[in-house]
């Protein structure tokens, strides 16, 4: 097990149900938040583009997602003072170092996704 201990003095360690890095792991395992980014890896997005990219998102979880993205540093939010208003997403250098974890993540899900359902078919038999 490795720990980080920043310049607070606190440790961190996933496996301690008290250490924050539990609220980030939540944060950037979550369903939307891989797409999420991963579709803004591509470059600066409007709210609607990213909701036609991300098939099937409610507004409701993209709005979420993007919040908290926000929330945590890594996603900056732009918005342009037209009628009616302008708003564009876009990653900081926190979230594009997401880039390669996420990037991992589709890959391997898109490469294995026959094996799992085929696994999945077994095990309902």
């Amino acid at each position: 097990m490795t720990t980080v201990v920043d310049s607070s003095g606190l440790t961190a360690d996933c496996y301690s149900a008290k250490c924050p890095t539990r609220q980030v792991l939540d944060q950037i395992a979550g369903k939307w938040t891989i797409l999420v980014v991963g579709a803004l890896l591509e470059g600066t997005l409007r709210y609607t583009e990213l909701s036609r990219r991300i098939e099937g998102v409610s507004q409701k979880m993209l709005t979420q997602t993007l919040r908290g993205l926000e929330a945590d540093g890594f996603v900056t939010r732009t918005v342009y003072p037209t009628i009616p208003p302008r708003v564009d997403y876009d990653l900081t250098e926190l979230g594009r170092s997401l880039a390669g974890p996420v990037t991992a993540l589709r890959q391997w899900a898109e490469a294995n996704i026959n094996e799992i359902e085929r696994a999945r078919r077994q095990h309902k038999a």
